[in-house]
């Protein structure tokens, strides 16, 4: 897992101040999240100014709508929608012992809040392919986020490298034990669940236990709790009249996806 790939490069957002992508990001996610049922019209739009800032990064939307996919198992949740809203009739499954009737407003529901979902996530994903993570933090600091929360979002990030790394070694030992000879059969299914449950349970203890090491050896290194910043770093004025710009132009948009916008 590298989502570092991406910051190196050199673009405009990738030099601004990682408060102004931060509040920008929340900002978008929250005029997206508002949007009525069935605007996807206006849900394009948004997506397509995602577009286009992606290729102001040099990054492009194909890595943005990669790194979103990790978030679709759970806009399924709201699949149930499709079968309960109360609406017109589009068809019937008939399970044996009972039947499902889809309903064609649950079925615009659901469409809207998978690709409310699917938009949210990749303006989130630019915002982590642009920015250096030390630099998110300190600015989640800086705008005064609780310090525990920081704390949390940033051992997180570092121990999904560590998990991974460790997953894909026992991924490697196990692959080199069970080694199946040309002609040979494959281990049944039982015997491969069996052995992913003996993983898992394996890769929990080790995790603890080396997150017991760091927690020593930072605490050793004077770790208190939070990130400590040596200098200040005052919000840039012109990057604040561009915050203001943008927060104005998306109560523009969410307005005109109010009233005149078609919707399905």
């Amino acid at each position: 897992m590298n989502l570092d790939r991406y910051v190196p490069r050199e673009s405009p957002l990738h030099r601004a101040d990682a408060r102004l992508k931060f509040l920008l990001v929340i900002a978008f996610i929250l005029s997206v999240s508002l949007l009525p049922e069935g605007a996807f019209l206006a849900l394009a739009a948004a997506w397509l100014l995602l577009c286009a800032v992606s290729l102001v990064a040099r990054i492009g939307p194909l890595p943005m709508i990669r790194g979103a996919f990790i978030a679709l198992p759970f806009a399924f949740a709201a699949v149930p929608l499709i079968f309960t809203r109360p609406g017109n009739p589009l068809g019937t499954i008939d399970l044996g012992l009972f039947s499902l009737v889809i309903s064609g407003e649950g079925l615009v529901a659901f469409a809207t809040i998978l690709l409310k979902s699917w938009v949210s996530v990749q303006s989130a994903a630019l915002l982590v392919f642009t920015t250096q993570f030390h630099d998110l933090l300190e600015g989640l600091e800086r705008l005064r986020l609780p310090r525990l929360m920081v704390a949390i979002i940033s051992l997180m990030y570092r121990y999904l490298a560590v998990l991974t790394e460790e997953a894909s070694r026992m991924l490697r030992a196990r692959a080199s034990r069970a080694a199946i000879p040309p002609g040979g059969r494959s281990p049944g299914w039982r015997w491969q669940a069996r052995v992913v449950g003996n993983m898992v349970g394996a890769l929990f203890i080790r995790a603890y236990e080396r997150s017991e090491r760091v927690y020593v050896a930072m605490q050793s290194r004077g770790y208190a709790g939070h990130l400590r910043h040596l200098h200040d770093r005052p919000f840039p004025r012109p990057q604040l009249a561009l915050l203001a710009a943008a927060v104005a132009l998306l109560v523009a948009f969410e307005l005109s996806a109010h009233t005149w916008v078609p919707r399905a």
